[in-house]
């Protein structure tokens, strides 16, 4: 399989079951009830892959979720599209975790690394010493307190590990170690973790929640959404921003007839409105923002997982300025690949990001620069270049996922070429208005 520079080689993979209620965390069900019993499931997922979208923001990383119920519709729909998505498949456990990483090691994977959703223990700094462990171990584990373990990594396919295994018992973790030994194979033991599986196990989920829904002492992050007619698309960037922790959502509307206001606030974000221009838009939800770290968002574009944590890290340095996603089109296609390479070359190298990247800054570094220029394009670029000057500008690597109409209307080359001749026109001084008309008569 041909790979391009930059790309990830190391994949995560998380386990986890459809939350259908009476199909999932069935030892609860006497306590909690099905429906709760489900809506645990969901919670301890949706936990998970915010853990693993912090660990994307620090590493070049694949993510891919391996399900079981449902369909891959149903579970796409519920954690976003900025994922890959297999069915578990196999006869036991340990046959579907060896064709996740037999399928990651196809793709050329150095480092694969199989994580469940029953502790809620695990961190990005856990999963993260899991993949580094892979560089001088074979075999990385983490142990369960039951016995049984909630991670593996291995850095070749090495099937011995799953066979003969009694899974679901207190014997599956030493049993795996005796396998591993057998084989020669060196081992990373991870910290020991509690699991949530039984009623008596609650308490550990109740600790977590309560500690990860409220982070103490973390700087508040408000994300801001300009809209215009974008009933299509608001709910979805709404749904993404709203995944993070001590988060407001601000959607900034400029006098739609559509709905999208309305669709907007059923999603749970704060509506307002202001004068029609995106520059104007996201000044207003600045200025209305109760966060000291501020996301600007397309309504087009969504956040990934742990968005959050990553511009919290980020802009914990005090040389940053400011910094944004990488960059992401939805769909295939080989050409919108190597837009997206090329767009990443050049935001990280001349730390230019753009708008539909997700421009992130402290609320006071953006009232010091003077907020958005006023102008009718091209501000997210000027306002980048002012950054600039004040720190780095810095891209995550984790990316947001920004709709494809306007390259499939033009074309990627085309719509490349055409954003390009853009900021060379403002580079030699054309104005922004006169840029603004060639810029419709090149959309058609």
């Amino acid at each position: 399989m041909r790979r391009f520079r930059g790309e990830p080689r190391e994949q995560l993979v998380v386990f986890t079951r459809c939350p259908e209620p009476g199909r999932t965390k069935t030892r609860l069900i006497p306590v909690v009830g099905r429906e709760g019993a489900a809506e645990l499931q969901r919670r301890m997922t949706e936990h998970t892959m915010h853990t693993a979208g912090t660990l994307a923001g620090r590493r070049p990383l694949s993510l891919e979720v391996r399900f079981e119920g449902g369909s891959e519709r149903l579970i796409r729909r519920w954690l976003g599209p900025d994922s890959a998505y297999a069915e578990q498949g196999g006869r036991d456990l340990g046959e579907k975790m060896r064709r996740a990483f037999d399928d990651a090691f196809a793709r050329s994977m150095t480092r694969v690394v199989v994580v469940g959703c029953d502790c809620p223990g695990v961190t990005a700094r856990l999963l993260e010493s899991a993949f580094d462990a892979l560089r001088e171990r074979d075999v990385v584990l983490g142990p369960a307190s039951d016995g049984g373990y909630y991670l593996i990594g291995l850095r070749a396919p090495e099937p011995r590990v799953f066979q003969d295994i009694p899974w679901g018992t207190a014997e599956a973790l030493a049993r795996t170690l005796e396998a591993a030994q057998a084989a020669a194979l060196s081992v990373c033991r991870l910290e020991t973790l509690d699991d949530v599986d039984r009623p008596e196990d609650l308490p550990v989920w109740q600790r977590v929640a309560a500690s990860w829904e409220e982070p103490s002492g973390a700087p508040r992050v408000t994300v801001i959404i300009p809209t215009l007619n974008e009933a299509a698309n608001v709910g979805f960037a709404v749904a993404t921003a709203a995944r993070g922790r001590d988060t407001e959502v601000i959607v900034v509307d400029g006098g739609s007839d559509d709905g999208t206001a309305d669709i907007a606030r059923s999603c749970g974000a704060a509506v307002m409105t202001a004068r029609r221009g995106r520059a104007t838009q996201m000044n207003a939800g600045a200025a209305a923002a109760g966060g000291e770290l501020l996301v600007f968002l397309h309504a087009d574009t969504q956040l990934p997982w742990g968005f959050d944590d990553c511009v919290r890290e980020a802009l914990a340095t005090p040389s940053v300025s400011a910094g944004a996603f990488g960059f992401r089109v939805e769909g295939g296609g080989a050409a919108l690949r190597m837009v997206e390479r090329l767009v990443s070359c050049r935001a990280r190298r001349w730390q230019m990001p753009y708008g539909d990247q997700a421009l992130f800054v402290r609320a006071e570094t953006f009232r010091a620069v003077g907020g958005y220029p006023e102008m009718p394009i091209m501000e997210d670029y000027e306002l980048v270049r002012r950054l600039r000057r004040l720190g780095r500008v810095v891209v995550v690597h984790s990316a947001a996922l920004t709709s494809a109409r306007r390259w499939a209307r033009l074309g990627p080359v085309n719509a490349a070429l055409t954003n390009q001749l853009a900021v060379l026109a403002y580079r030699s001084g054309m104005s922004p208005e006169r840029i603004l008309r060639w810029y419709r008569r090149a959309r058609g």
